[in-house]
């Protein structure tokens, strides 16, 4: 099984992120992991990727939270979704959030982008059937 090359982590939440780094680590289900505390620096690295467009660069997974400060995910996924397509690459695009609100789920899953919904914590499990889900 080969393994992703790049993952990306846009979260606040120092202890939730550390965790997932330590799992995915462990676990060794990627070869490099960005975190972004938000939505904005997550979307300004973007950005500056569409004038590089270094593939290598690109992450072939987004776990991204909504409740973040600055902005946050659902501000984030408005702009991403509009220069995603330049980007080049296939990008698998998965919510985390704590948040159980009926809406929000609906919400998240009616942007075609996003291929999950998933409530925090996060398993050890979810992870590895995410990752290993991801291996073309």
């Amino acid at each position: 099984m080969s393994q992703i090359g790049l993952a990306c982590i846009i979260d606040d939440d120092s202890m939730y992120v550390n965790l997932v780094k330590k799992i995915i680590e462990a676990k060794k289900l990627c070869k490099n992991l960005m975190i972004f505390p938000n939505g904005m620096e997550a979307l300004d690295y973007f950005e500056a990727l569409l004038t590089s467009l270094n593939k290598k660069c690109i992450p072939e997974i987004i776990f991204l939270d909504l409740n973040m400060p600055i902005m946050d995910g659902w501000e984030f996924l408005d702009n991403f979704t509009k220069i995603k397509n330049k980007l080049g690459k296939t990008i698998t695009l998965y919510i985390v959030s704590s948040s159980i609100n009926p809406t929000d789920i609906e919400k998240a899953r009616q942007i075609s982008m996003v291929k999950d919904y998933l409530i925090k914590p996060v398993t050890i499990e979810d992870l590895e059937a995410i990752f290993s889900n991801q291996v073309l």
